[in-house]
């Protein structure tokens, strides 16, 4: 009986760890741990993500800084002095014209973020993606974890070229050296909402010049399937839209298109429920631990 027992509790576990659909967590796990931050990340390997999701951005020194935005945002950003930041000044704090070494004199958890009160308070600085790489990699050596894809998202917009970016050209070849020196390109998924940086990476893959990650289109908008895979060019390996966009009908239309549908931001447990039953083939929350039991 006790053995029966034993079994299932190991059963259970390893299930939690190994869920069926990739358990993504979204800048780490944003509703447990100050946002694309090292503790966030290093937390959702211990709670059984099978890829870790973050946004990257470029600095005037051309460092490639985990950040979902180009600047130093007010909501959860203190000053190196440990002030808070006028919100209508925020955006003049532009990371592409601050070298990393200016970045990361900013605290970017102690304040906390008020629309995730579960989230922990402590001091972090904005990382580079070589030390999240290097530093989740070693966690998961260490703590005998099972490998983990990442996804890096591109934050780019067209209008905000040579202003708080680069072109998608520079963008991707910066992002690409780093990821490349460190991981198998098969661990990496690469997404943007900005098509033009997923055509340049289609490009340079189909012309050898980068290894074949697999490209995630990143979707906001009401346009149609078709619509969006006109305005792209080619059938990306991963369909990413808003979770409210998605019928299970539409599911059933991008997989015959041959794509993984994997909604964001999906934080409500029942709605986690719902898409799973209707197919999705992963799920981007900002709260992995609730995940676990589905």
């Amino acid at each position: 009986m006790h053995l029966c027992l034993l079994f299932f509790v190991l059963a259970t576990h390893a299930l939690a760890q190994n869920p069926s659909y990739d358990l993504q967590g979204h800048r780490g796990c944003r509703g447990l741990m100050p946002e694309n931050s090292l503790p966030a990340f290093l937390k959702a390997l211990d709670l059984g993500v099978s890829t870790l999701e973050m946004d990257v951005v470029i600095s005037q020194d051309r460092q490639v800084v985990v950040s979902h935005d180009p600047y130093m945002n007010a909501d959860f950003c203190l000053t190196p002095a440990g002030a808070p930041i006028d919100k209508k000044e925020q955006k003049k704090l532009n990371l592409y014209q601050m070298t990393y070494a200016e970045i990361r004199q900013y605290d970017c958890g102690s304040m906390g973020n008020v629309l995730y009160p579960e989230q922990q308070k402590q001091k972090v600085a904005k990382p580079l993606l070589r030390d999240v790489i290097q530093q989740a990699e070693a966690y998961r050596k260490q703590k005998n974890l099972p490998p983990v894809s990442y996804n890096i998202e591109i934050k780019s917009e067209a209008d905000q070229y040579d202003i708080s970016q680069p072109k998608p050209a520079e963008f991707s070849n910066l992002v690409y050296k780093v990821i490349i020196e460190q991981l198998p390109p098969e661990q990496v998924i690469l997404q943007s909402f900005d098509f033009d940086v997923l055509k340049h990476w289609k490009q340079q893959i189909d012309a050898g010049i980068y290894k074949k990650v697999r490209l995630s289109a990143l979707v906001a908008n009401l346009k149609s399937i078709d619509t969006h895979l006109k305005e792209l060019g080619f059938v990306p390996d991963v369909y990413s839209p808003n979770y409210q966009l998605l019928s299970k009908d539409k599911i059933t239309r991008l997989h015959e298109k041959g794509m993984k549908v994997i909604p964001w931001t999906v934080n409500n447990v029942n709605d986690m429920r719902r898409l799973l039953n209707n197919g999705v083939d992963g799920l981007i929350t900002d709260y992995p631990d609730r995940a676990l039991n589905l």
